[in-house]
């Protein structure tokens, strides 16, 4: 299964964490990370024509990062805002299920997007590229 995706936001920016009130001391989605939630569950269900059923599989990923902008990132602080949108989509039951993840940068586009491709995990570390997580 093959998704575009719009660019998540780091993990930085993905998390809140209330100083006061009733949520105080709790970790929170930010408004940032909701709002790319809903549009990766409405590009997710665009593309697929239908709402996914999750997979209980174990999943391989291999994920390309097209970045909005110029600005230097870390590779590996994009991944649990994309893995969350995708287990709240329902793609998977749960991210735990990812055995296998790679992940590279490509050029730059405007607005960003993410392109990610998810395989069956086989458990000698091959994927096997003709078998779907899901359909």
């Amino acid at each position: 299964m093959k998704l575009v995706l719009p660019f998540p936001p780091s993990v930085n920016t993905y998390w809140r964490s209330p100083n006061s009130g009733p949520l105080k001391g709790q970790h929170l989605i930010s408004a940032k990370g909701r709002a790319f939630q809903s549009a990766a569950c409405a590009a997710i269900i665009e593309q697929l024509r239908r709402l996914p059923k999750p997979s209980s599989s174990p999943a391989a990923v291999e994920i390309v990062l097209y970045p909005p902008d110029a600005r230097r990132r870390d590779i590996d602080n994009y991944n649990k805002a994309l893995f969350d949108a995708l287990t709240h989509a329902g793609i998977w039951e749960d991210d735990s299920q990812v055995k296998r993840m790679l992940v590279e940068w490509a050029s730059q586009v405007p607005g960003g997007r993410v392109e990610i491709t998810i395989t069956s995990y086989v458990e000698n570390g091959r994927q096997n590229s003709n078998a779907l997580v899901r359909e």
